[in-house]
């Protein structure tokens, strides 16, 4: 058993999946609750991971992540390293890759949510943060865990994206499924 792959594997996982819930958060309830023309665009864009083949995701990364090209330049600027082949560069595009499976639970869960709740917090003084915070979360908690056990468990079974930008490097760029891969 390679250990340094389980350990990279598990720590990818987590660290996709928290930084997930962080960005996924706002965007799903901005999805849920606008009615803004470009909300189909958003959502498209955030589902085209679910389409966009794994190895095709990973060509555009590198593509991006080049320090020849703006963004990969910039993180090369602020901090001497590419992040192509590196497990910064995983966790960028771990949480591309698995934007929908956090994304459309919580937007279902809050879509779902009893309007006359929200209004009745706000009735009795709750701010918006307050209100999401005390009322939101705790109604949505399903949809919560639903987009944390996805995020990670996609996560985990990741390979055409992580091969292609965190390629086999062990104890650093070394995922279960290279490992498996590479074993069989």
């Amino acid at each position: 058993m390679d250990w340094n792959a389980v350990w990279v594997t598990g720590l990818l996982a987590s660290v996709t999946m928290l930084c997930l819930m962080v960005i996924a958060l706002p965007l799903a309830w901005w999805l849920a609750r606008t009615r803004s023309p470009a909300k189909p665009a958003v959502e498209a864009l955030t589902a085209m991971p679910l389409v966009l083949p794994p190895t095709v995701l990973g060509f555009y990364l590198l593509l991006l992540f080049n320090p020849e090209a703006p963004f990969g330049g910039a993180w090369f600027a602020l901090t001497g390293e590419t992040l192509s082949f590196s497990f910064e560069g995983l966790v960028i595009a771990s949480m591309l890759y698995s934007l929908p499976f956090a994304v459309q639970p919580l937007q279902s869960a809050f879509e779902a949510l009893d309007e006359t709740l929200l209004e009745a917090a706000d009735s009795l003084g709750a701010g918006p943060l307050d209100r999401f915070v005390t009322t939101v979360l705790p109604l949505s908690r399903r949809g919560l865990l639903t987009a944390a056990i996805l995020s990670f468990a996609h996560t985990v079974g990741e390979f055409g994206v992580v091969l292609m930008v965190g390629g086999n490097i062990p104890g650093e760029t070394r995922v279960l499924s290279i490992a498996f891969y590479e074993y069989v």
